[in-house]
């Protein structure tokens, strides 16, 4: 996906699906939307790739490609949505008792692991959206006692791993074929 009339970005700025969001909206609208919208950015600079280039390390030794970071926030999502702030024992997606990185080392380049990636981002995003629509209020507790948070300091923590890791695949996407984002 490249802008036509900026072909050096992935869309065009009037083409961008972004929305600045709710100005002077309530705490939960702005989270949200911050959190929507930045999730939203990791698709754009992840669209039009082929399993090849979303699977491409960013520098030896690191393990960090496009296709890790997918794999990693469907991880993240479902750490603090569903283990954390729901309490339910899943197993984690990609984290191993031998490989605490599952996550980024098996981001291989095949087509059926991105497919998988992707369907398990969109469940893990989906669930995370279902569970904070039923909570009361953003001061709701997680249910897992260990480590007692409220909803509030998720979404912010959320909005934190978003954008952090979307500066990653910046770079990332500049270095597989020179798009660069805005």
């Amino acid at each position: 996906m490249a802008g036509t009339r900026y072909p050096d970005m992935w869309v065009d700025p009037e083409d961008d699906p972004r929305t600045q969001g709710a100005l002077l909206a309530d705490e939960r609208t702005t989270l949200l939307d911050y959190l929507a919208t930045y999730r939203l950015t990791l698709e754009l600079k992840c669209s039009g790739l082929t399993a090849a280039q979303l699977a491409t390390r960013s520098v030896p030794p690191s393990t960090m490609s496009l296709l890790g970071l997918v794999r990693h926030l469907a991880q993240v999502e479902q750490s603090w949505f569903r283990r954390r702030m729901a309490g339910q024992d899943v197993p984690y997606l990609y984290r191993t008792a031998d490989d605490r990185d599952a996550d980024f080392d098996g981001a291989v380049a095949d087509d059926e692991v991105v497919a998988e990636a992707w369907a398990r981002w969109r469940e893990e995003v989906s669930n995370a959206d279902d569970f904070v629509a039923q909570a009361e209020s953003l001061d709701l507790v997680s249910a897992s006692p260990d480590e007692p948070i409220n909803l509030r300091e998720v979404l912010v923590h959320l909005i934190e791993e978003y954008a952090r890791h979307c500066g990653h695949a910046d770079l990332l996407r500049e270095c597989i074929d020179g798009a660069t984002g805005q």
